[in-house]
């Protein structure tokens, strides 16, 4: 099952502040990233129902982006939210994961939660990646891009994981 990023964004975010990690835009944009990839590898089916796009500082769900602008590169201190079409209320995004994606996205999370988002960001463009090949299309710069899930797990399937996936 594929999920609205602003789930998944929320609980990474309430990981992070469980396990009293700050998370900024971009760790956020790229924590949520490696979720996706690292699912998408294990299930063979996104996590994210949205597709990722290739800007400059990496992959980025271009929503998710918005719903965080304003903390800029401070630690994010809200939710991802929504707007009840009931009511026109925003309401924080909820998330209800199976066990096993729980499990998963806990495992991840904790790994990556570690990495300075300088460096999430390096990761994010490794030469060859899906990010890299969207990013440097036949030479030029082409920001917006779309990131196919089909070459993110081509890609990320050969690539050892950096924690035990099960």
């Amino acid at each position: 099952m594929s999920y609205d990023g602003r789930a998944v964004a929320n609980f990474v975010l309430d990981r992070c502040q469980a396990t009293g990690q700050q998370v900024s835009n971009l760790a956020l944009q790229k924590i949520v990233y490696f979720c996706h990839v690292w699912s998408l590898v294990r299930t063979g089916k996104p996590l994210v129902k949205h597709r990722f796009e290739a800007w400059e500082h990496g992959p980025v769900l271009p929503y998710l982006y918005r719903a965080f602008k304003v903390f800029d590169a401070s630690p994010i201190e809200a939710r991802a939210t929504r707007i009840d079409p009931l009511d026109g209320q925003h309401r924080i995004v909820e998330y209800n994961f199976s066990p096993d994606t729980t499990a998963l996205l806990t495992e991840i999370v904790d790994f990556y939660s570690r990495i300075r988002a300088s460096d999430l960001r390096g990761l994010s463009h490794v030469a060859g990646g899906p990010w890299h090949q969207i990013w440097n299309h036949r030479g030029s710069v082409n920001p917006g891009m779309k990131i196919d899930d089909m070459e993110i797990q081509r890609f990320y399937s050969k690539v050892p994981s950096p924690f035990s996936i099960q």
